[in-house]
């Protein structure tokens, strides 16, 4: 089963409503890029302000009927709501405006659907899509909710839904069973790995705040980096040499998001895991961003989601270049690096990131070669993704 993907140049009505948050230009400058990102040309904009959503079509009567005249006038085809709608709701909206409505949520598993390049990070990306579109599915099977009959079929009786929701519950259990069998050779790689003493290293942090630019740059892997949401969805791991202490491995994984789906958390678990078993998070930032105190806070919410919250973090601030602060190193009162400044782009202070992961390595060497000692960062045993297997998902 496939998700509903704009085609390329579909041409889209983009609604983005005001409850109070405060923080609206930055939510529709995100959702112009994730529209973007997924192949849509945006023709028009609605806004407006209500203390709270309607019940049946999520706007308000008034509301929808903008909507409706946007449509008109620029012949769109497509309406994206930069929130979540309920089943229900997205029916309602279909009816009033008789054209295909996506949500925030469809909108990221469609960008999903279309990066995952990885056999596995396809599993999961259906998986996900699958989890939501289970709610769904009477929307397209409204005119035949009715018992089937005739030869062969002739039984117990079972509605269209009734069968396509039972196939979907045979096709959801495949794809979890094939995930585990996934999960448990990661597993074994993992304990190889871990009678290692190589420093494990993963670059969190917001979609298009430059970890796979930075990952590059660190490491001349060559990984696929654009100005765009969620360039990067499979994960790529490389060893990183640093002439004091020797290999480190580097990973790059796919950017967190605000409201994130939790289908597509749940379905990428076993991979989030790894980063939960890192040693060390080199949290990027997009330093020029004027919402980069709420972004840091949004990727914190997700590691902590995935129970990733005590895992040691350095803050990457990211795109000086575009802030015109120098490279800068920050440590805490306990002598510990917290911050560093850099430039992903120029090169400007990654330096003085190399040496912070060279202070992180040693430090863990010394540690694991004291024998009362555990992890140097206080964080669990190293856990790269893949070190040879460039390419393994999320």
């Amino acid at each position: 089963m496939t998700a509903e993907r704009p085609a390329a140049g579909e041409r889209a009505v983009i609604v983005q409503l005001d409850f109070g948050s405060g923080d609206i230009p930055e939510r529709l400058e995100e959702i112009r890029l994730l529209a973007e990102s997924a192949g849509a040309t945006l023709c028009a904009e609605v806004g407006g302000r209500r203390q709270s959503p309607d019940a049946a079509t999520f706007a308000g009567k008034g509301k929808v009927q903008e909507i409706a005249a946007e449509l008109a006038a620029h012949q769109a085809d497509l309406v994206i709501f930069n929130h979540e709608l309920s089943p229900a709701q997205q029916r309602n909206l279909e009816r009033a405006l008789q054209c295909r409505v996506i949500d925030r949520t469809s909108l990221i598993l469609d960008i999903f659907a279309q990066r995952a390049q990885s056999a596995e990070g396809k599993l999961q990306v259906e998986l996900a899509q699958l989890d939501h579109l289970a709610t769904r599915l009477v929307r397209g099977w409204t005119h035949l909710e009715r018992q089937k009959g005739g030869i062969g079929l002739r039984g117990p009786g079972e509605t269209q839904l009734e069968t396509d929701r039972r196939l979907l519950g045979i096709r959801v259990k495949l794809l979890k069973e094939r995930l585990a069998r996934v999960e448990r050779q990661r597993g074994v790689q993992r304990k190889a790995r871990q009678r290692g003493e190589v420093l494990s290293v993963s670059l969190v942090g917001y979609t298009n705040a430059g970890k796979s630019t930075l990952f590059n740059a660190l490491t001349h892997a060559g990984v696929y980096a654009a100005n765009q949401l969620f360039a990067t969805l499979d994960t790529t791991s490389r060893k990183l040499w640093l002439p004091e202490a020797g290999n480190i491995v580097l990973s790059d994984t796919v950017g967190f998001i605000r409201d994130l789906p939790h289908a597509l958390v749940a379905a990428f678990h076993a991979t989030l895991e790894a980063t939960a078993q890192a040693d060390l998070l080199l949290h990027v930032v997009d330093s020029a961003s004027p919402s980069r105190d709420d972004q840091i806070a949004e990727v914190n919410k997700v590691l902590a989601e995935i129970g990733a919250q005590s895992v040691p973090q350095i803050l990457v601030l990211n795109k000086l270049d575009l802030t015109g602060l120098p490279p800068a190193v920050e440590r805490n009162e306990y002598g510990r690096i917290e911050r560093v400044r850099v430039s992903a782009r120029s090169g400007d202070g990654l330096p003085l990131l190399r040496a912070a992961l060279t202070e992180a390595a040693l430090e863990k060497a010394r540690e694991t070669r004291s024998p009362h000692a555990g992890a140097v960062t206080g964080g669990p045993p190293p856990t790269p993704d893949s070190v040879l297997e460039p390419g393994s998902s999320l």
